[in-house]
């Protein structure tokens, strides 16, 4: 792929250099819509045009005039141009073109199985910059060819990137097949990109582009000729400097087929008859690039054609001499690709395929990127050697951290190539599950490992491929398939040791997820102790922290907080180690999970902010929708309900950007809880049926589903269904409580009770006692139990002792509601006075909060009781509605003042750069703007960029 950024490329550095002089004839609607974007980027908002047709229609003819009208306009542009052997490359061109004008903005991610986050932020934060200096343009020519990178950051950033000036254009050819261009168009035409179809030019602008070419009038004859190219403008130039040149004409008499899949007879027949002519050094040179591609190398040429360079100069210089090939660039291009195209096809087919197979060879020889040469082996057609699927398999694994769902379909590919029993094939076929597995294509994943299941594979192959079936089953929550792939694997013979270890690990894991400790530990038979004893530091983190599950799932808290600390220092001491795990075994991931639940609570913000930051700069993409979830989970036990409900959003988006499997159900009930507080009960059902949808046959996620249905019944006055749904709850095992954080807990009791159910409440008690037996010096738990006595036996002095051992905790939603239950206590007896302070300071507290809805329950009960109290304030969202904002949305304004990029404003204030993409979005929407620069201005105008202040 060829990139331009340099001011000083013109239109003809695409490659199409000899019609660049032409006036641009026909496409007078065309330039209207392009202007009108230009317009609106430079009014400060992003857009998106895709130019569509095909191919010499004049797609890069119409790029090539925007590009001259955008750098007239002050415009930065950034120009990248596919060609076919890009297919199968790794990497992102695109973000090779942004690198190379001014350096890498972003150090490149360690090498993990998985850059998609990375590419996409690094190209984010090199536009952002750009977009802070000027309006940016990206142009991307051919994009149906662009490497698979480059088409999934089409597919997302022109989103992302919506509020500022950064313009998107896209040139594709109708007719592509390519599944994953099909995916690149419904994505962007979800996001409103401006289509542009361009059609057959009328026969009278084919006149005036005729006119232009021969510098006068076309006779009547040639003016007839023109009806032939079917309104092609390309193909009109053609035949119009055939005309003026030659008496080639004669061979364009008859009427030319339509451009739908391939390309008229009479223009191939145009093109042989023009090689007829030429000496045989420059016809060979021509055959054997238009193999090789639109773009050549010369000595690659030469040795196929078993010449030295120097030999083919007489060639070139015909070729060139014929304005059939360009040597502007350091690869010989042909000027356009119906002329490579034609000359390819004009080579019997059997020599065609023997031409690519020798080319894959040549290149392989000579160290060429392992994804040029997989084009050419899945041209050729196979049989494929060792070495060939050596290159393949190499082209598959470069790809697949960048693009796996790419890579999965080109690893199935080449498996179509192989005999059925052929042991490459069967790792290709594995390796594309895995890729599948990362994607949203989990069912296609899934029936590949049936399909491949069913060929009769050795103990092996099998154990490898259950495995895979086993980590996508658990990514996807569905933790009762994964056991059944794992314990079938386990029953087969001969495994070696290490592989034997990784399906104990998965399956004492997958126990874990279903809440089996017991099966957990009796998985261990010695696991931990050899774990212990390896040379490995991920192993030895990985038992850690599988330790630290066990111990806090069984109460011992104090011991899970020294094991998840111990992982974390010695994970810091390895980069490798991250690669191995997945959440929620990441050892700071686990810690913070441990530590919402102890009284070190303020604690898990650092822990979070470091690991988070630590997995971006690693590149592990996949794991940020957990930290984001579990930086919600721990935001809400803070009783900070604005910023818990951000992190939740941070974390969807970001799974649905990386098309992560399954969103987490956890994100999606912490927002119903939200939404329960702020009393959107309709947004709280929203959410609800989405984390249901996701969740599946999950066990891991249920207990935080169980929750916010019954917080929402409950809201509805569904007492009966309310209690019902706590029952899930109802266990002395501490598992399924210990799931959701502490606060939650007498919510839980205070619901079953409602309904008169005092199983669930007793349940929970004696679950209490049975965790503060294990650890006493455990405050939190200490208020917790207090609050769930207080509730289960209506007593006054335990719900003041559960006041009492909030107040330190750092948990003020708990506090508000122990106040709130003591009051209600009161204001049952005779001592109502007593009650009115305890209601006030829940009021307080729910204020604080945000939670609308608990505030104005309170407000209700203190008018019952003669106090007049100030009307709830709900925030309403209007273009002028400043005071709408949040303490945290507000914090960014005078940083957007600035013109610090979300990268910059990230790093100021110590968050990730997703927390403050969802903060930005949710400015736009309350003020009813759409980009940076109308932010700018209202805050100018209002006077809030000089601080972070309610207006």
């Amino acid at each position: 792929m060829s990139s331009t950024v340099s001011a000083d490329d013109q239109a003809g550095g695409r490659g199409n250099q000899a019609m660049t002089w032409l006036c641009l004839r026909g496409r007078d609607r065309e330039i209207v819509v392009v202007r009108e974007a230009l317009d609106a980027v430079r009014g400060g908002r992003g857009a998106c045009v895709v130019v569509e047709g095909a191919s010499g229609v004049g797609k890069s003819r119409l790029l090539g005039e925007l590009d001259g009208m955008a750098r007239r306009l002050g415009f930065d542009v950034v120009s990248v141009r596919a060609d076919e052997l890009d297919q199968y490359a790794a990497g992102a061109a695109l973000l090779s073109a942004l690198q190379s004008s001014n350096g890498s903005d972003r150090a490149a991610a360690a090498a993990t199985d998985d850059q998609r986050l990375w590419l996409l932020d690094s190209i984010t934060d090199a536009l952002e910059d750009r977009a802070q200096r000027a309006p940016v343009a990206v142009v991307v020519d051919d994009a149906q060819w662009a490497d698979p990178a480059t088409l999934f950051v089409l597919r997302t950033l022109p989103g992302r990137l919506a509020a500022s000036p950064v313009l998107w254009v896209l040139a594709v050819r109708s007719d592509t097949e390519r599944p994953i261009v099909a995916r690149v168009r419904e994505d962007l035409e979800r996001l409103g990109a401006r289509w542009m179809t361009l059609g057959p030019l009328p026969q009278q602008d084919l006149q005036c582009i005729a006119a232009d070419v021969l510098g006068a009038s076309p006779s009547p004859a040639l003016a007839r000729l023109l009806r032939s190219v079917a309104g092609n403008p390309f193909l009109a130039i053609e035949l119009v400097r055939a005309f003026a040149d030659t008496d080639i004409v004669k061979m364009e008499a008859g009427e030319a087929s339509l451009l739908h899949n391939g390309i008229p007879s009479s223009f191939r027949r145009s093109i042989a008859g023009r090689l007829d002519r030429l000496p045989e050094d420059a016809v060979r040179l021509l055959q054997i690039g238009s193999v090789l591609g639109r773009e050549f190398d010369l000595s690659t040429a030469a040795r196929m054609l078993g010449r030295h360079v120097g030999s083919l100069l007489s060639g070139v210089e015909v070729a060139l001499n014929a304005g059939l090939i360009s040597a502007d660039g350091p690869r010989l291009a042909f000027r356009h690709d119906l002329i490579r195209q034609a000359v390819h096809e004009n080579l019997p087919l059997a020599v065609r395929t023997a031409l690519h197979w020798e080319a894959a060879d040549s290149l392989r020889a000579v160290g060429a990127r392992s994804g040029e040469v997989a084009w050419h082996v899945v041209m050729s057609g196979g049989p494929v050697d060792d070495d060939a699927v050596t290159a393949m398999t190499t082209a598959v694994r470069e790809m697949s951290s960048s693009a796996p769902d790419a890579a999965a379909d080109l690893a199935q590919r080449v498996a179509g190539l192989l005999p059925p029993q052929d042991e490459h094939r069967i790792s290709l076929l594995i390796d594309a599950a895995e890729y599948l597995g990362r994607t949203r294509r989990i069912h296609e994943a899934l029936d590949l490992v049936d399909a491949t299941l069913t060929v009769g594979l050795e103990p092996l192959q099998e154990a490898y491929l259950r495995l895979v079936a086993a980590e996508i089953h658990q990514a996807a929550g569905d933790d009762a398939a994964a056991m059944t792939h794992l314990q079938q694997a386990l029953k087969l013979s001969a495994l070696p040791p290490e592989l034997s270890v990784r399906l104990l690990k998965t399956k004492a894991t997958g126990h874990v997820y279903l809440g089996d400790i017991t099966a957990a530990e009796q998985t261990d038979t010695g696991l931990v102790e050899a774990a212990y004893q390896s040379h490995d530091p991920a192993v030895v983190v990985s038992a850690m922290v599988f330790q630290s599950q066990t111990f806090f799932y069984r109460g011992h808290l104090t011991r899970a907080v020294e094991l998840a600390e111990e992982a974390t220092t010695r994970r810091a001491g390895t980069q490798s180690g991250a690669l191995y795990l997945r959440p929620p075994r990441i050892p700071a991931l686990w810690l913070a999970t441990v530590l919402t639940t102890t009284d070190w609570l303020a604690d898990t913000e650092r822990i979070l902010r470091e690991g988070q930051r630590e997995a971006e700069a690693l590149g592990l993409g996949w794991s940020l929708p957990h930290w984001h979830a579990t930086r919600a989970c721990a935001l809400l036990e803070q009783g900070a309900l604005d910023d818990a409900a951000v992190e939740a959003e941070a974390s969807l988006m970001i799974a649905n950007e990386l098309e992560i499997t399954l969103p987490n159900p956890q994100a999606r009930s912490v927002l119903a809880l939200v939404e329960i507080r702020r009393g959107d009960l309709a947004a709280a059902r929203d959410h609800l049926r989405a984390a249901e949808a996701s969740s599946g046959t999950t066990q891991r996620y249920g207990p935080w589903v169980a929750l916010a249905r019954a917080g929402l019944a409950d809201a509805e006055g569904e007492e009966g269904e309310a209690a019902a749904l706590t029952r899930s709850f109802a266990s002395r095992e501490l598992t399924r409580l210990l799931a959701v954080p502490p606060s939650h807990w007498p919510g839980i009791v205070r619901i079953a009770l409602g309904d008169e159910d005092l199983s669930v409440a007793q349940a929970v008690s004696g679950a209490l006692h049975s965790l503060t037996a294990q650890d006493e010096s455990r405050q939190t738990i200490g208020a917790v139990r207090a609050h769930v006595n207080g509730l289960l036996h209506r007593d006054p002095r335990a719900l003041l002792s559960a006041i009492t051992g909030y107040r330190s905790t750092g948990r003020p939603l708990a506090l508000a509601a122990a106040c709130e239950d003591l009051g209600e206590l009161m204001a049952a007896s005779t001592n109502t006075t007593s009650a009115i302070p305890y209601f006030e300071e829940a009021g307080q507290l729910a204020s604080a909060a945000g939670a609308r809805r608990d505030q104005e329950r309170i407000r209700r009960r203190l008018r019952r009781l003669g106090v007049r109290t100030a009307p709830v304030r709900h925030h309403m969202a209007s273009p002028q509605g400043l005071g709408s904002l949040t303490e945290s949305e507000q914090k960014l304004i005078p940083l957007v003042v600035q013109g610090l990029t979300n990268r910059a404003i990230a790093d100021r204030l110590y968050v990730s750069v997703h927390t403050v993409n969802t903060h930005m979005k949710h400015i736009f929407t309350k003020l009813g703007i759409n980009s940076r620069v109308e932010l700018t201005r209202l805050a100018i105008e209002r006077g809030t960029h000089r601080g972070a202040r309610r207006q």
